[in-house]
């Protein structure tokens, strides 16, 4: 796998939102949605506000694949599952931090929603 490079993270970091296409399942993106990006480190992640009931949630579940445009920055990424406690934990603060301006309502799903953090892994 690639990494990302410090200038793709910082321009996706600094951008307000990503637009996610999830791959369907027989490999056309989906329509791209935007969504609320978070940096750790040297990764990126997103998360469903409406939890795994959202489509294009269940998508990248389901193809572990989709394309990112933020920042200037337009990508093939593979999605990855996150259970680690500890991640998700730095994830929950990245979003407060980022994005707490827009109060409890909109931050607090966000929180909510942690079983659906998907680390964005370049290819």
């Amino acid at each position: 796998m690639t990494s990302w490079t410090n200038d793709e993270l910082t321009r996706i970091e600094h951008a307000e939102e990503l637009r996610m296409a999830p791959a369907r399942s027989y490999g056309t993106p989906r329509t791209p949605v935007p969504i609320w990006v978070v940096r750790d480190g040297d990764d990126l992640y997103v998360r469903s506000f409406r939890g795994r009931a959202d489509a294009w949630y269940r998508a990248a579940r389901a193809s572990h694949e989709g394309r990112i445009r933020s920042g200037g920055i337009d990508k093939d990424v593979t999605l990855v599952e996150v259970t680690d406690p500890g991640v998700n934990d730095r994830i929950d603060t990245a979003y407060r931090t980022k994005y707490g301006r827009y109060g409890a309502g909109y931050i607090d799903p966000m929180v909510a929603s942690r079983d659906t953090t998907l680390k964005l892994v370049p290819r």
